[in-house]
Parts: structure tokens; sequence; C-alpha cells
């Protein structure tokens, strides 16, 4: 199953793109689901449809359906039990209600589960390709990384099961009515168990390029290229492939366009900035249409204007922006492409079997292959857009 991921600022039409290539692979016979991760969706109003789409997959077109995530569906079919016992937990505290339901939330969980989806549409094979409209450019760097911040969390709570609650809490309730009230039920660790298990894969899913593509969705203005360069940073940094940039609202440079002229101008000098910023990247250019883009058959045009007689679902680019290699003398480097990158932002350090990138706001935990570890970061330096960064083993 081929997953294609559509983001960018919010207003560059990155749903009505998302929607129109889902819809040109649906009309080439591939079996689609094109789903919108975004809390503000708009998928439905882009799709013109009467009612409003729900978290289950619902028929649109011959092989085409679409979803729009329900956080509070996900949490409740993936988490339902153990959200329980921390709401209980809570009450016995005096914190009750919405209060005790959202402290029950654990970090990234939010942003996980709609990612179990393409694990588990994968593993069904119930589609070709899965279409995944997100929301603008921040929440989808965190929706991104959320695997491994969600599975952080499940690892301090499989942790405290094993060496506290098991052989000390659990014991001790037994005799202890006090205590038997907060110690989780082992149903409860065997559902969080579960959700370790299926998060396994997940990650490596989201950065193997012939799986994965991330689509970068922006309009030819001064503020949208400078968040779509630094999105293209934080996304290498989490290993995943950005395989095209698709350009939108081009206003056309042939025709007299009143007032707008002088814009269509100042566009054109963007648009230069563009293909000299992102190459090698393919860039697809997609015309400012003179109505809403909204329904079949308009997403229909915009889907022949961006591929042309390409089939959507290729991988356009596939270098992988993380590479792992021999170095000198039987060392290794790790090698991260990060475009854009201001080195004064960037900050990285080891700790133990990890790797802690950060640039601004933004952190990424790599874990360290097993012929890395043991083996010391040295001196990190950037050669041209790759981070180099060497591990040796101490002689």
């Amino acid at each position: 199953m081929r997953t294609l991921i559509f983001t960018g600022k919010g207003g560059v039409g990155k749903t009505s793109v998302a929607a129109s290539t889902a819809l040109r692979a649906a009309d080439m016979g591939l079996r689609t689901l094109v789903m919108s991760t975004d809390p503000a969706h708009s998928l439905a109003d882009s799709l013109d449809m009467e009612q409003q789409l729900g978290p289950e997959p619902v028929v649109i077109a011959p092989n085409l359906h679409a979803l729009e995530v329900s956080i509070y569906h996900d949490i409740e079919s993936n988490w339902g039990q153990v959200r329980q016992h921390f709401a209980e937990l809570m009450a016995q505290q005096g914190v009750e209600g919405i209060l005790a339901d959202e402290m029950s939330i654990l970090p990234g969980m939010e942003e996980a589960f709609p990612l179990l989806r393409i694990k588990r549409h994968r593993e069904a094979n119930d589609y070709d390709l899965m279409i995944i409209d997100c929301a603008p450019t921040g929440e989808t760097l965190r929706l991104l990384s959320s695997p491994e911040t969600f599975k952080w969390a499940i690892s301090m709570l499989r942790n405290a099961e094993n060496f506290i609650v098991r052989p000390l809490l659990r014991p001790m309730s037994k005799v202890n009515p006090s205590l038997n009230k907060v110690v989780a039920p082992v149903e409860v660790y065997e559902a969080v168990n579960d959700m370790f298990t299926q998060m396994e894969g997940v990650t490596r899913l989201l950065t193997d390029p012939n799986e994965t593509s991330v689509r970068l969705v922006m309009n030819p203005e001064k503020m949208v290229i400078k968040e779509s360069q630094r999105a293209l940073t934080y996304l290498s940094m989490y290993g995943l492939t950005v395989d095209t940039i698709i350009v939108n609202k081009i206003l056309p440079i042939n025709q007299d366009s009143g007032y707008l002229n002088h814009w269509r101008d100042i566009q054109q000098r963007y648009l230069q900035e563009v293909e000299h910023s992102f190459q090698p990247l393919p860039i697809h250019y997609v015309p400012y249409y003179a109505e809403e883009v909204v329904g079949l058959d308009r997403l229909r045009i915009m889907g022949t204007d961006i591929y042309g007689d390409e089939n959507p679902t290729e991988v356009l680019y596939n270098q992988s922006p993380l590479e792992i290699s021999k170095y000198q003398q039987g060392d290794y480097a790790i090698r991260i492409k990060l475009p854009f990158a201001e080195v004064e932002q960037l900050d990285l350090f080891q700790n133990g079997d990890e790797l802690v990138i950060q640039i601004g706001d933004f952190r990424r935990i790599l874990t360290l292959p097993t012929s890395l570890t043991g083996l010391e970061a040295g001196q990190a330096e950037m050669e041209d857009d790759w981070l180099i960064v060497p591990f040796v083993n101490g002689r």
C-alpha cells in the first residue's frame, strides 16, 4: 500500500490537492482512502458532500473512500480501558468529568492513533493507496513525530508494571484495600502492551520512501515559501521523504488579470525562488481557478492539471534524508539531510543508545542501530545540506 501525506501552511489549498489526487488515483482503478487528520476538517466540504464525514470510511465514488478522524472515537476504540482506569484514579482525587478524561491522554496519543490506521490498512490490504490530508505544518510535524513520543510514554507505563506494580504493589494490594483501589488491574497493562506492539513498525512505514512520501503544498508567497523551507528541514530531520513540491494558485501569465497583474509579476519572481530553493525536488504547478475547487468535477480538473499523464502514486523522488555508512578506519557516520537548517539553532547530543537532534522547538530522538551501540558521537559538521555525525570507538 502506498501512502501520500499532504501538508503545508494553512490556506494553501492542501485539502483540495489531496482530494484531487485521491480522486485521480481512484479513477485509475486504485482502491483509495483519503483521510483528514485536521481537527478543523474541510475534506467533506471539498468533496461537496451534503453530510459530514465520520471516523469510518464512506464511499464517495467508485474506488474512493473518505473519512475524517475523530480523536474521541480513536481514544475510546484504542485506549478505552486504560482511560477508564485513569479517570477512576482522578475521581478519587476529586478530579471528575471532562478534566479527568483529558488527564488520561498520554503525550503523543492524539496524533499517534490516526497513524495506526496506516499500519492496520496496510496489514488488511484493503486499499492500494492511502492519502493523508494533514493539519497545517506545525500540527503535521507533531503528528509525524508522535510514534516516538507515544512509545516513550507507553514505555514508562510498561516499566512501572514490570519493575514496581507486578513484583511489589499488586501482591501488597491483595491485603491492603486502599492500595487495591489505585493499582491497575492486569487487563489495563495488557491493553498498554497491546498498544506498544501496535506502534511497532509505524515509524518504519513512515520513513520508507518507497512506501510513504510527503508532498508539500505551497503558494508562491514569501511567508509560505519560508515556512515550507522550514517544514522540509524538520521533515528530513524526522526521516520522512518529500517527493514533490506542489505550488498552488498561480495566476496565468499569458492573459490580463486586471488589478492582479502586479501580484502576478510578484508570483513569477517567487516561482523562480521556489525552483532554485527546492531543487532537485520535482515541482508541480496548479493554476488559480476562476471558481472554487469544490465537488468531484472540479477536483478532477485539478488532478489533471497537477499530474498530467503521470501516475500520482509513483515515487517522484526517493533519496532518503537519513543514511548510515562507513566513515573512516572502520568507524561509522550518520548523515541527515537538513536543507535550510540554521546551524546556530541546531543542538545535538548523545544519550546512551539515542541521538537527540533539536532544531528550534522541534526535537527528534533517533534510536541508534546495534552497529553503533557502544560508540561515541564525534564532532558533527555540516557538509552542503547534510549533517554528518561520526561515531568512533574511542581509540
